[in-house]
């Protein structure tokens, strides 16, 4: 592939932006994924997209994991904390910890604890199930088990066995009355884990996760309730317990300015509690550091204006700076980066399966003959006339057209065939009218909206509200490329729509370095060819947050592990969901679904109506069926 090509590609799909080294494209046009950045070794994402289809049999939709990016972000998160603090002679330790709530996948948290003891790499949990879950795991001893989130008697209760099972927990008090609850539970039990204190800062954050942070936050400690934890810990002789201060302004902060902000605020507080007696070794500064999805490096929503370096260096420098002016000692930063460190590890693998275009290329030319109604003689002429100087003009006549064709329509004047025909040339003036304005680089408000509308609609075999859930609830940006074809010139205006019955099914909006496009730009899709879609950068939250909408259920997955000499295996492959899995978790049972249906048939051949053998094929398929994939096959 040339420069020219490559340049032109990179433009519109923007890989170098956002792809933090990952992705690429090679000389065939295909995607491939590095291990890590700037690693020589790559993996063709087609290739293995048709390995697994051919010789596994597995159907798309298909999830994509590379656990090795995610044991690369930990370590990238990881070095930067320790280059910051040894740049600014910070005498004190980072532990990283994993938050589930943002992947709990088994493999994928375990994947991140064969890092536990050399990177001391411990566990958030922020509900009983994942507690019980993170308890049983194999981690370094003097790694951190945190728990957070609201929490019940049970939940205190189950903190304390995982303490006497080796690990080091730390429950987060969010409210003065759960603190209360902790104390009665450690009385009974004679069990009582580390304490940590969540502060409710003045400091919000940026973004769409803002109101995480500032006096209406939901979770964490007014400065009145913090005193009243303190005195309270005093008085029941728990002072010592106390370990670790947290806080936590949102996910996904977009300005460094409001980091900066929260670290001096933070610290004050641990300085102030300290200089109190508290010996507190932790600042758990929580989660929020970004992702550039859409690789603008701005404060956009879907970016940060900043680096992991930069954020590193601004919490190690502002935390310090304030612990020396208060002289109290630096505290180990605890950090709960889960978004950086899983967002691009998986990719979603859909297949289009069919174009839904507004009018079809392919519709004969109209021919126009004597009786044709005046309207639709004018619009004939607009679409033959129509050029390169007048084409903004004609546009509007068209309009006018439009609306004159749908009120004839409406007073019985005109057929449907004449209706059907006028709109079929107005699209053409529509589409037309485009091309000239594209030709002239016009940036027209007004065809921006032509083309959308002429847009095609790719119909993608996947349901969003299971596998990119975000982009529909929150807006979400998620870069979306075609994982093959890329060195084809000839390209077409998309958007696609998921299999789901639900018009909000669909993505409309693209990742662009200076706005958010509404249209993507694809190969021309063949109904006679697979044709492949990447949605990049699903690896957080995508998987947990997804809901069954449908009862379309889990795709296929596999995930690839790149060796040392470059070549590839796939060390994993799970299974989707099948039909019968879905009805269950609707709370259905299969057999007795199959029990009703055969009573069904069976009442028809009593009444004559199906012989004894089409109601056992009938039987047999139905049976069969239970175990076909939720999604579109074939």
């Amino acid at each position: 592939m040339n420069e020219a090509a490559m340049h032109k590609i990179q433009s519109i799909y923007g890989i170098e932006n956002w792809s933090n080294g990952y992705f690429d494209i090679n000389a065939s046009g295909n995607i491939v994924v590095r291990p890590s950045q700037n690693d020589p070794r790559s993996v063709d994402l087609k290739k293995v997209v048709d390995q697994l289809v051919k010789e596994k049999k597995l159907s798309l939709p298909l999830l994509v994991r590379f656990p090795q990016i995610l044991t690369n972000q930990l370590r990238t998160l990881a070095n930067a904390y320790k280059e910051s603090m040894q740049l600014f002679e910070y005498r004190a330790t980072h532990y990283p910890v994993f938050p589930m709530k943002v992947n709990p996948r088994r493999e994928v948290v375990e994947e991140f604890l064969k890092e536990s003891s050399r990177l001391r790499l411990g566990l958030e949990c922020g509900s009983k199930a994942e507690l019980f879950a993170a308890v049983s795991q194999d981690q370094d001893p003097d790694t951190l088990l945190i728990c957070n989130g609201f929490k019940d008697e049970a939940f205190c209760r189950l903190a304390g066995l995982a303490l006497q099972s080796g690990k080091n927990v730390v429950i987060v008090i969010e409210k003065l009355n759960e603190l209360k609850m902790l104390l009665r539970v450690a009385e009974t039990t004679g069990v009582c884990p580390g304490i940590g204190l969540r502060a409710k800062l003045y400091t919000r954050g940026s973004g769409k996760w803002a109101s995480s942070g500032g006096d209406s936050a939901k979770f964490g400690l007014t400065s009145s309730e913090i005193v009243q934890c303190l005195k309270l810990l005093r008085n029941t002789g728990h002072f010592d317990k106390l370990k670790l201060l947290h806080f936590h302004i949102g996910s996904q902060i977009t300005d460094i300015k409001r980091v900066k902000n929260a670290m001096k605020e933070a610290a004050r507080v641990y300085a102030k509690i300290h200089q109190q007696g508290a010996k507190i070794e932790f600042l758990d500064i929580g989660g929020g550091l970004g992702v550039d999805y859409d690789g603008s490096k701005t404060r956009f929503e879907s970016s940060m204006n900043y680096t992991v370096q930069e954020f590193a260096n601004d919490v190690v420098y502002s935390i310090k700076t304030v612990c020396d002016e208060e002289h109290v000692p630096h505290p180990n930063l605890v950090t709960e980066s889960g978004r950086m460190m899983t967002a691009y590890h998986s990719i979603l693998v859909v297949s289009i399966r069919e174009e839904i275009e507004t009018f079809a290329d392919d519709e004969p030319e109209v021919e126009i003959d004597e009786d044709d109604p005046q309207v639709i003689t004018e619009l004939k002429w607009l679409c033959d006339e129509i050029n390169g100087k007048n084409y903004f003009e004609y546009y509007h006549d068209a309009v006018e057209h439009k609306d004159e064709l749908h009120t004839q329509f409406n007073l019985g004047l005109i057929s449907l065939e004449d209706r059907a025909k006028g709109e079929v040339l107005y699209w053409e003036v529509c589409a037309r009218a485009l091309k000239e304005a594209e030709q002239a680089r016009s940036h027209n408000e007004e065809f921006e909206e032509v083309k959308r509308v002429l847009a095609a609609k790719y119909l993608c075999n996947f349901s969003l509200f299971r596998s990119a859930p975000d982009s529909w609830a929150i807006g979400q940006l998620f870069p979306i490329v075609p994982i093959h074809r890329l060195n084809e010139s000839k390209l077409d205006f998309a958007t696609l729509v998921d299999v789901t019955c639900d018009s909000d099914g669909k993505i409309d909006k693209f990742v662009d370095l200076k706005d958010v496009k509404e249209t993507l730009e694809l190969p021309e899709w063949k109904a006679d060819e697979d044709f492949y879609i990447g949605i990049f950068l699903v690896g957080a939250y995508q998987e947990v947050m997804g809901s069954y909408h449908n009862l379309f259920g889990l795709p296929n997955e596999a995930h690839v592990f790149v060796e040392a000499d470059g070549r590839y295996h796939l060390s994993k492959i799970v299974q989707g969901s099948k039909i019968q899995d879905m009805v269950q978790f609707a709370r259905y049972e299969t057999s007795s679904l199959i029990a009703n249906f055969q009573r069904r048939v069976n009442g028809l051949v009593a009444k004559g109506e199906l012989s004894e053998t089409q109601a056992q094929s009938l039987t047999r398929d139905y049976t069969e069926a239970a175990t076909w994939s939720t999604y579109l096959e074939g």
